[in-house]
């Protein structure tokens, strides 16, 4: 999973879930970061702080939005209720977060294989298909989803079998063994956003622009609209992507600003807000 990691991420904070094998390789990577580490074993490794705990039973004893990725090889392969494994690691995600984990895919040939021959063994285990995983962690509040398989191929005449039977084989699925996840908190253009300033900061901005927007106090609200900005040294682009993501009612929101400002460049805030693709209502900047 550790291919899911680029040049790009800088973790500082990482917790690995029962994964073992990835402390040592992690270490190397971010050698500054510091790694935490969940087991119900009874294990100790140098240089991380390790919690004894069951994570499909317990909470975990970290603060909310603490981490910037969570790893953990097949994490809801033996849970009860999958969705609030997921929903309950990215909470502990920070916004620019990631979790990077897979699944054993039921589609895979062996799987199969084993069904049509009357033979099963994941009676305590959850099987998923490619579809309803990513289904599971667009429910649980992750924005983006990336899989890469890892696949172990059959006899052809296995594979020919299935496929004679009914069984599309789109994208290989029949040939994928496992799927390898990285699912982000937000949309990584979002997450390039909302790194740049703090969540106070962002709560701040959204709500004097939903003031204006809604005609509250609006002279007053365009003051610390502009206020804001130079304080904290907003730039143009970020601004017209904030504008864009959270006001609903732009041309409302246009007309206010423009009546109560003389700044040059709102002309430029508004020209760049107005190029941009919509974003989800889910990927606020909030």
């Amino acid at each position: 999973m550790t291919e899911f990691i680029s040049g790009e991420d800088f973790f500082e904070k990482i917790l690995v879930v029962e994964s073992f094998a990835y402390l040592e390789p992690l270490r190397e990577k971010f050698p500054a970061a510091e790694i935490f580490f969940v087991t119900a074993d009874n294990v100790d490794f140098p240089d991380v702080k390790t919690f004894r705990l069951d994570y499909r039973e317990e909470r975990l004893p970290f603060d909310a939005e603490f981490f910037d990725a969570i790893i953990g090889d097949l994490t809801l392969e033996v849970v009860t209720n999958p969705q609030d494994i997921a929903a309950g690691f990215s909470t502990f995600l920070k916004q620019t977060g990631c979790w990077l984990t897979s699944f054993r895919n039921i589609r895979h040939w062996k799987v199969l294989e084993k069904l049509m021959r009357g033979v099963f063994g994941g009676i305590v285990s959850r099987l998923y298909t490619r579809t309803e995983f990513e289904r599971l962690l667009y429910a649980s509040f992750y924005k983006e989803v990336r899989l890469l398989p890892l696949k172990k191929n059959s006899p052809p005449e296995i594979l020919e079998r299935l496929i004679n039977a009914g069984f599309d084989n789109f994208d290989d699925d029949l040939q994928t063994e496992f799927w390898l996840v990285r699912a982000n908190r937000s949309m990584p253009e979002l997450a390039l956003l909302k790194s740049m300033f703090t969540p106070e900061v962002r709560a701040d901005l959204s709500r004097i622009l939903h003031r204006i927007e809604y005609d509250v106090a609006t002279a007053d609200s365009v003051k610390k609209f502009w206020q804001l900005i130079d304080a904290e040294g907003i730039f143009t682009d970020y601004a017209a992507a904030f504008i864009r993501s959270v006001v609903m009612h732009r041309e409302n929101f246009y007309r206010n600003v423009e009546t109560f400002s003389e700044r040059e460049e709102l002309a430029e805030i508004i020209d760049i807000a107005e190029s941009m693709y919509d974003f989800d209502n889910g990927n606020r900047l909030l």
